[in-house]
């Protein structure tokens, strides 16, 4: 067995933090490695590996072209401009229902994406990115490359925001693909992860020829927290940006 130190600082990185009203994003402590998606338009950025499957998904769709990135990464401040001016067009009723208050955007992460159907004019706030054709050929492979629909009808009550069919998360495999089969939002998924204690009751999921046992770990209350793992494990961790972390490993 070897022992894992997991700092304070790690608790709000990682492709599984859970960004939200109540969990803002902790740009103070994360630096995200950020890509253009397309290095002839550099104006759409994300975190460089969410990046990549990205663009893998949609050359796999045969969409180049077809579906487009309208935003990925935000500052805060550029957050806080399209919240003002949102208010200013749309009102404030709506903006709540569409627009992530600044710091509380998963666009500050670099992992999620607005995408849309290529048209001649596109709506910047509200996209069209349909459930069929080019669209729904997407969605339909999307958590294969570790993308979920982030803010589906029927769960605004959970997520605090209305449906967003545009809005991809990445989470990453095999969460994407669980997620996608329980039908449950990000929120959900956390709180079930906390039913599975690290080391204690994983759960465990079949992927390939491996099985995936995923598990919660609640961070220690001050400094570092600690975990033993098997010496030859192959396993990643995520902060959950809250209280704890959300420990993969791949047997």
């Amino acid at each position: 067995m070897k022992r894992i130190v997991l700092s304070e600082k790690a608790l709000y990185r990682g492709s599984l933090i859970l960004v939200n009203k109540k969990s803002p994003f902790r740009d103070d402590i994360c630096n995200v490695p950020l890509v253009p998606l397309d290095e002839e338009k550099d104006a759409v950025l994300m975190e460089r590996q969410s990046a990549g499957l990205l663009n893998k998904l949609i050359e796999e769709t045969n969409a180049k072209d077809r579906i487009i990135a309208v935003s990925g990464w935000r500052s805060k401040a550029e957050q806080a401009d399209i919240y003002e001016q949102s208010i200013k067009k749309n009102g404030r009723k709506f903006t709540q229902k569409y627009v992530a208050f600044p710091g509380c955007s998963e666009h500050h992460t670099g992992l999620a994406v607005d995408l849309a159907e290529n048209r001649t004019e596109i709506d910047f706030i509200r996209p069209d990115f349909p459930y069929e054709g080019i669209c729904g050929n997407f969605r339909g492979k999307a958590a294969m490359f570790g993308f979920v629909e982030r803010y589906p009808r029927g769960k605004e009550k959970i997520t605090g925001i209305a449906w967003e069919p545009w809005h991809f998360r990445y989470v990453g495999i095999p969460h994407a693909l669980i997620m996608r089969q329980r039908e449950m939002v990000f929120e959900e998924y956390h709180q079930f992860l906390r039913e599975h204690e690290y080391s204690l009751n994983p759960y465990v999921c079949a992927y390939g020829q491996r099985n995936a046992e995923i598990s919660y770990l609640r961070a220690a209350e001050h400094g570092d927290t600690f975990m033993e793992i098997d010496e030859n494990a192959l396993f990643t961790v995520s902060g959950n940006n809250t209280d704890g972390f959300i420990i993969t490993v791949w047997r």
